[in-house]
């Protein structure tokens, strides 16, 4: 959704519930047209003399919160959806629940991810031995084993700051959860979700250029 000031254009008619006055609130995005920010709220205790009421929000769609990267959506794949929960639960500030979702979808697309990682690697010419442990990691069922073992294989340009971010979200996932409080657990599961949307954008970027660049040497070939 893009980001900009909403404005409220429309409200549905009202219906009852427990006979309270629930209704939709429609904001539409000024700058841009095309965005809508829908509220459902319900109203009670209502003084039409003092016009007052209670207020009580029941959710709001989309849902709060900054929009997750479509390169990061298209990176995590058929767990997509696991992982909008997780960033519910973030955006709640249920860090337990935030740590639990992000973690099964890194163990479960750990392989996809590596995919990614390969078809970069192949693609500025890697040594044999890197892309042959980065291959050897997808066997390797132990998810701390596998993230372990290509701490050295990953290519220059996907490293964040200068760390391998296999390694960062090893360090992260691999101790679990005990001993933890809900408020560490919540700044971790934010820090993943960082990496991951930031090495989404590199695969991406790092694929992107070389399909420009191949693009480029073909056209000047072909005069």
């Amino acid at each position: 959704m893009e980001l900009g000031f909403f404005r409220l254009e429309k409200r549905a008619n009202y219906f009852s519930i427990d006979r309270n006055n629930a209704f939709y609130l429609y904001y539409k995005c000024s700058n841009y047209l095309k965005s809508t920010k829908i509220f459902s709220l319900c109203l009670s205790e209502i003084d039409f003399d003092k016009n007052t009421a209670l207020t009580y929000k029941y959710g709001e769609y989309p849902i709060y919160g900054p929009p997750t990267p479509s390169k990061l959506i298209k990176m995590l794949g058929p767990d997509r959806d696991i992982f909008l929960k997780g960033r519910r639960c973030e955006n709640q500030g249920l860090g337990i629940g935030a740590f639990v979702y992000y973690r099964r979808v890194v163990e479960n697309q750990k392989n996809r991810i590596l995919d990614e990682i390969i078809k970069v690697a192949t693609k500025i010419g890697a040594q044999q031995d890197s892309l042959k442990k980065l291959n050897d990691a997808k066997q390797e069922t132990q998810f701390s084993k596998a993230l372990a073992s290509v701490r050295d294989a990953i290519p220059q340009s996907l490293l964040i700051n200068g760390r391998n971010p296999l390694t960062l979200l090893h360090s992260a996932l691999s101790e679990g959860l005990h001993g933890r409080t809900d408020e560490q657990c919540l700044e971790i599961a934010q820090a993943v979700r960082i990496v991951l949307a930031e090495l989404s954008e590199r695969l991406s970027q790092a694929l992107k250029d070389e399909a420009e660049l191949n693009g480029a040497v073909s056209r000047l070939a072909a005069l």
